[in-house]
């Protein structure tokens, strides 16, 4: 199984058979029977031999029936015990001598006599940034800078360290034959590193956020004991709720529609503020989760519906709200590249390898939060302290779906989970082994948490001791005097435009489906209109839903990414499309005369072909006998292309067109085409080669060849179709929201887009947004 999906478990249990059931004899009457005859052995037989055959085959059916049973019952159940036991013993607990470990010592750096309390560590994969730049300069830090097989090998910065691949294999940790070569979890290696060279704490950043201020030690609680130390309560959620696991801190600080990366999506709506806090005294807050201004951590579900593919993020938190902890039993999303560890909790830096790069920081905090309840620790949420540039990447959806899939139960898993070890790297290595078993991640991080751990007290690192858990005390009641007030200032919201009401729940639920559906999906879009008019507002109404948008025209406009194609031949184009985008699960192509009401979609099947075979407007089957040369033309070439196709290809064709003189034309303003039919697509279009198919032509040639028209989704049946507009001037086509799809609609303007829009909301609500 791939190595960055989080797998799943399921465990048959036989079922206990069923209690017996004791029936009660009926009690015999006295004198009931008449006088019974005299009757001798012989006679007895001969009266009841048909009675005494008749008991004879039923209790030979039965103990046949009973025989074969139990001997199926026992083989299902050695099958069973074998398959689970089988599953249990492909992964072992790693037997470690803590106290055979040899000391690491750096001998091949040039900074083995180099010390420092304060660290930053960042993986970088292109030359230094500004944000990275600013960074070395900040007062009383030292800035770790890992490289990773995109990083140039002349990378340098004045004031940073930086470790080439080279120089980390030649560390001597563990863990570097674990670690892919193009990550970021490559700074487990930094991390290492820094502890192995004096540090107290360290700054777990990116490359792309600056420092609010240059000063680290304005926003954190950078001393925790001695002088420097703000010995204060410190506002926390209220573990009023035992049933409540897991906090969206955004809300805390003024954002009530964003959510960060690696919160449920199922509790993506919980959008109201606390009715009250408690507190708790500061000196264990031994993770420290910073929130980022501008480009906060946010997931590619909210990247991709809140925004324009062409403008960048610039989200601003409260930076006067109080800073916020969290009680045990409740947890928060934290990320890598914003967050204080101080010493008790390097153990939890390890980032996992076996899972995907959008899933490991969010795996590693939660695994992390629950072995820092062990030692008395607790993580808080801190108002903005660094600002993060948008770059206006595109976020990798199918990176994250495991993460979305996993995480809710990946919680309460955690919240339940107890140890009775009595050391805390013990504790730790039996948590990666049961989360390997559960399969959230593979025994690759069993093994690789083993050599972390030894790596650890080979640099010199001192395990915390344990504390008693708190989860398990009885819960004393909150009374009004330990309530703690704070009413969240409410920013302006980044959801589409809905008041922050009862409907912000279902509508941003709705906007989740969608995109949980499509977001894999690349839209290719035609334009016939002036693309200087339309084309952002096609990214902008379609982006959210699809993974990216690919416009073509006839004109090509670079300032817009607009491609270059002609309609009539645009199959030919679409090839490159998908080699660009070799990852996602399918290609939905439009014209900009038909608009696609997406939210009538989800109940289509992604691995199957859709177009308008069933709108007779739209799809035709025409006798070229009789009707113009161009009919002609067209198949003569089409028989030219059937004729050299590959059997299945012309079987499936020539099973549905049977006629060389019949034609099978569609309008082909809509169709889809999912992943595991692209190779045949790309394989039709370059047996057409050079021969001039029109665009009406090849689709339908192309679908009938690839798969039986009874195996196209049907989603497209009822959309709304006329064949021409009333008028040059007008868009008088009746519009449904309730159909998926409607042509034609003209939109060649900032006007008819509004117009377009507001008809659209009757679907979507959060689109009034736009307008």
């Amino acid at each position: 199984m791939a190595k960055d999906q989080m797998l799943v478990q399921d465990r048959a249990v036989p079922k206990s058979p069923k209690p017996q059931q004791i029936r009660t004899l009926p009690t015999v009457q006295q004198n009931r029977f008449a006088e019974p005859k005299n009757l001798d052995f012989s006679t007895w037989v001969s009266d009841n031999f048909y009675r005494i055959i008749t008991i004879f085959v039923l209790i030979a059916t039965i103990a046949a029936v009973f025989f074969l049973y139990t001997s199926t019952n026992t083989a299902s159940l050695l099958c069973l015990q074998s398959q689970t036991q089988h599953a249990i013993d492909s992964i072992s607990l790693p037997q470690i001598n803590w106290n055979s470990v040899k000391p690491i010592a750096d001998k091949t750096s040039p900074y083995a006599n180099f010390r420092s309390e304060q660290w930053v560590v960042v993986s970088v994969s292109t030359y230094p940034s500004d944000a990275l730049k600013r960074m070395v300069k900040i007062k009383g830090w030292q800035v770790l800078a890992i490289g990773n097989s995109r990083t140039p090998r002349d990378w340098s910065l004045k004031g940073a360290i930086f470790l080439s691949l080279d120089m980390q294999a030649n560390l001597g940790f563990r863990v570097v034959d674990h670690l892919p070569y193009d990550s970021y979890v490559r700074k487990s290696v930094g991390y290492l590193f820094a502890i192995q060279h004096g540090a107290k704490k360290i700054f777990d950043a990116d490359d792309r956020g600056e420092v609010i201020d240059n000063d680290l030690g304005k926003h954190f609680d950078v001393e925790l004991v001695g002088e420097g130390a703000r010995q204060e309560a410190i506002l926390q959620y209220s573990h009023d709720n035992p049933n409540r696991t897991v906090a969206n801190p955004y809300i805390h600080f003024g954002q009530l529609s964003i959510w960060p990366r690696g919160l449920p999506l199922e509790n993506v709506g919980e959008i109201g503020h606390e009715e009250f806090y408690t507190e708790v005294f500061g000196g264990k807050q031994f993770i420290q989760q910073g929130i980022s201004n501008g480009l906060p951590d946010v997931d590619s579900v909210f990247y991709f519906t809140r925004k324009s593919c062409l403008e960048a993020f610039d989200i601003r938190f409260d930076e006067h709200a109080p800073k916020v902890a969290l009680p045990q039993g409740m947890m928060v999303p934290l990320n890598s590249f914003n967050t204080i560890y101080h010493s008790s909790a390097f153990w939890a830096l390890m980032l996992p390898v076996s899972v995907s790069k959008m899933a490991s920081d969010v795996l590693r905090g939660y695994w992390g939060q629950r072995l820092l309840w062990e030692i008395g620790g607790y993580v808080v949420v801190f108002p903005p302290t660094v600002h993060r540039y948008d770059r206006i990447e595109a976020y990798p959806f199918s990176e994250e779906k495991d993460l979305h899939v996993n995480v809710g139960r990946l919680i309460k898993f955690l919240v339940s989970w107890r140890s009775n070890k009595h050391r805390l790297f013990e504790k730790i290595l039996e948590l990666s082994y049961v989360m390997a078993e559960e399969g959230f991640w593979t025994e690759q991080d069993l093994k690789f948490t083993a050599a972390w751990l030894q790596d650890l007290l080979a640099v010199g690192y001192q395990q915390p001791r344990l504390m008693s858990l708190e989860l398990d005390r009885p819960q004393a009641n909150i009374g009004h005097g330990d309530r703690k007030y704070f009413i969240p200032q409410k920013f302006p919201s980044m959801h589409l435009a809905v008041e922050e009401a009862g409907t912000v729940s279902s509508e941003i639920g709705n906007l989740i489906r969608w995109r949980k559906s499509f977001g894999n999906i690349v839209l290719v879009m035609f334009c016939k209109s002036p693309v200087e008019r339309t084309a952002l507002e096609w990214r902008l109404l379609y982006g959210r839903i699809f993974k990216t948008v690919v416009i073509l025209s006839t004109q090509k406009n670079s300032d817009l990414a607009v491609e270059e194609g002609q309609l009539d031949q645009i199959y030919k184009h679409l090839p490159t499309i998908f080699d660009r985008f070799s990852g996602v699960e399918g290609f939905l192509f439009l014209e900009d005369d038909t608009i696609l009401n997406y939210w009538n979609l989800l109940h289509a099947d992604l691995t199957k072909l859709w177009i308008a075979d069933k709108v007779p407007m739209s799809w035709t089957t025409v006798s070229t006998t009789g009707n113009s040369d161009w009919y002609s033309k067209q198949a003569d070439m089409v028989k030219k292309v059937v004729s050299t196709m590959p059997v299945h290809f012309q079987v499936n064709y020539k099973e549905v067109v049977r006629s060389d003189k019949s034609l099978a034309i569609c309008s082909s303003e809509i169709f889809y085409i999912p992943r595991h039919f692209v190779a045949d697509f790309v394989d039709l279009v370059n047996l057409v080669d050079h021969l001039e198919i029109h665009q009406k032509v090849a689709i339908p040639m192309f679908f009938l060849s690839m798969d039986s028209p009874q195996n196209f989704d049907s989603v497209l049946s009822k959309m709304v179709y006329k064949q021409e507009l009333p008028s040059a001037t007008s868009s008088s086509t009746p519009y449904s929201a309730q159909a998926p799809a409607v042509h034609p609609w003209k939109v060649s303007s900032e006007q008819e887009f509004i117009k377009l829009i507001r008809l659209m909301a009757e679907g979507d609500p959060l689109l009034m947004e736009l307008v």
